[in-house]
């Protein structure tokens, strides 16, 4: 019997078992923790490498129309000012007086509560899975407490930003209930601030990269007079950002230091954009399936006309559900010529190409798929994370959790392991295989318990394959016996069958 985790208490469990395990563990632990930044452990690291990895070989290294960049996190400040950051990259904030807790305005909602027609006060709630139930029953409770008789109107929620000044004295805060002692939405800038040089006055300002796409629009043009590339083509960068999140949540889904995986594709501006847009929506779908997310988890969200930014053609999102509800996970835009142009004029450069094939000269167009590691990491967990009944040594069924990464991202490939570790011959055996495999994947020796816990350890961790050294490896024909994480099926192979197999498995 399989079955995944309920939603209702995944994310602790999840967050469970990436401390226990040595995945993810919150900064500065020592100190009581720093909210909104986390530190990824033993497996952790191994796990984002192989994802990030898994990108850069896909999207990069197995493409001939994508180049690679690495630029710095601290860039000159007017870069931040021509792209619109330093004067429009910010968040609206409420702060609740009587708490002195704060919000982000977009994420806290709220409705009037109509009985018979008439208004007999507000209910707010803060964004989540279940926030029409909360203030549905919310709304249900005042009704009945304020003895009103009649129907309940349909509870209608909408942010805060869409608030007026006469409700903000009627609206509770979610943290007292208590109307009117929420502050009215208020900007909150996002970008980190830093000094760079001996002086400490603001002509020393200057900033960590909120996005890693304007570190490759500013290294455009040298990749241009450098990378014999022609339009259409791509450049791709891997790196940390950073943003002054007002409510980091949801573990590693929002954080104030993370890391994207980014690519800028250039196009001219006669292409059928729609086309390549959708080329690019179906290419990062089936990447995501690559590395192990279902199908039937990804949807698309396509953003409304007049929701987009006035520069932007079009905006779709790949969205997955979390264990906090359905989240934006990779974001697919189309934004024009805006960036290139902005730079231009600031810069006082020509951000111009010459197309060979159309003797046009031109700024090209930007079609922009961006997918943050973590948020990418915290889907595959999501993904992975099973509990299921399996037969132990004894022929008994017991419960065991197991994450069913796909081979590909999955920290440790395989795991070795001597039947008994008193024996001499099958520890040297198995520490044989294991120094083989060790040169081509992170594989793991264990000799330590029975056999039975040793895979459960394994499969705790997400690790595909076992492979177990005994006697008959010794004695009669040299295979081993390898087991199948998922299925818990075991056959028997020799040495060369089984790197064919990992290959095929780990490799593709």
């Amino acid at each position: 019997m399989t079955a995944k985790a309920s939603s209702e208490g995944l994310m602790e469990e999840i967050v469970g078992l990436c401390k226990r395990r040595g995945f993810i563990f919150p900064s500065s632990e020592i100190y009581g923790g720093y909210n909104g930044f986390y530190d990824y452990g033993p497996l952790g690291v191994e796990l984002r490498n192989n994802i990030k990895q898994a990108w850069w070989r896909d999207m990069v290294q197995c493409r001939d129309d994508i180049e690679g960049l690495d630029s710095t996190i601290i860039m000159h400040p007017d870069i931040w000012k021509a792209s619109g950051h330093v004067d429009g990259f910010s968040d609206p904030m409420v702060d609740c007086r009587e708490s002195k807790l704060r919000y982000r305005a977009d994420q806290l909602f709220f409705a009037p509560v109509i009985v018979a027609g008439e208004t007999i006060g507000y209910v707010s709630v803060v964004e989540c899975p279940e926030q029409q139930e909360i203030a549905e029953k919310a709304a249900a409770d005042m009704k009945r407490k304020a003895a009103k008789q009649g129907t309940l109107e349909p509870i209608v929620l909408k942010d805060y930003t869409e608030s007026n000044p006469e409700e903000y004295d009627l609206i509770p805060s979610p943290a007292t209930g208590k109307p009117g002692s929420l502050t009215a939405p208020r900007e909150f800038k996002l970008m980190f601030e830093t000094k760079v040089g001996p002086l400490a006055d603001e002509s020393a300002v200057a900033y960590l990269r909120p996005e890693t796409a304007q570190g490759i629009f500013a290294n455009y043009k040298n990749i241009v007079d450098t990378g014999r590339v022609k339009i259409p083509f791509g450049i791709a960068q891997i790196g940390k950002a950073f943003r002054n999140e007002i409510t980091p949540r949801n573990f590693i889904f929002r954080s104030r230091e993370f890391e994207q995986m980014e690519i800028e594709y250039f196009i001219a501006p006669s292409a059928d954009w729609q086309a390549l847009h959708r080329e690019w929506i179906d290419t990062c779908i089936d990447w995501l399936v690559s590395i192990g997310l279902p199908r039937a988890s990804i949807t698309e969200d396509i953003h409304p006309q007049d929701k987009l930014a006035f520069y932007s053609q079009a905006t779709t999102d790949l969205m997955f559900q979390f264990p906090h509800g359905e989240q934006e996970l990779w974001g697919i835009a189309c934004r024009g010529d805006y960036d290139l142009k902005q730079h231009q004029e600031h810069s006082g450069k020509s951000m111009t190409i010459f197309d060979e094939a159309s003797k046009e000269k031109f700024v090209p167009h930007v079609i922009e798929p961006s997918l943050g590691v973590d948020r990418t990491l915290l889907a595959v967990l999501t993904a992975a994370y099973t509990i299921d009944e399996v037969p132990n040594d004894k022929g008994k069924v017991e419960q065991r959790t197991v994450l069913k990464f796909s081979p590909k991202i999955a920290p440790i490939k395989a795991a070795i392991f001597p039947l008994l570790k008193n024996k001499p011959e099958l520890v040297e055996r198995a520490q044989a295989l294991y120094k083989k495999l060790q040169r081509r994947w992170n594989v793991f020796f264990d000799a330590s318990g029975a056999i039975g816990r040793r895979y459960r350890r394994q499969d705790e961790i997400g690790t595909p394959f076992g492979i177990t050294i005994d006697f008959d490896t010794i004695e009669k024909d040299g295979t081993v016996t390898l087991r199948d994480r998922d299925t818990c099926e075991q056959r028997r192979v020799t040495e060369d069958q089984l790197i064919q197999f990992l290959e095929e498995q780990i490799d593709g």
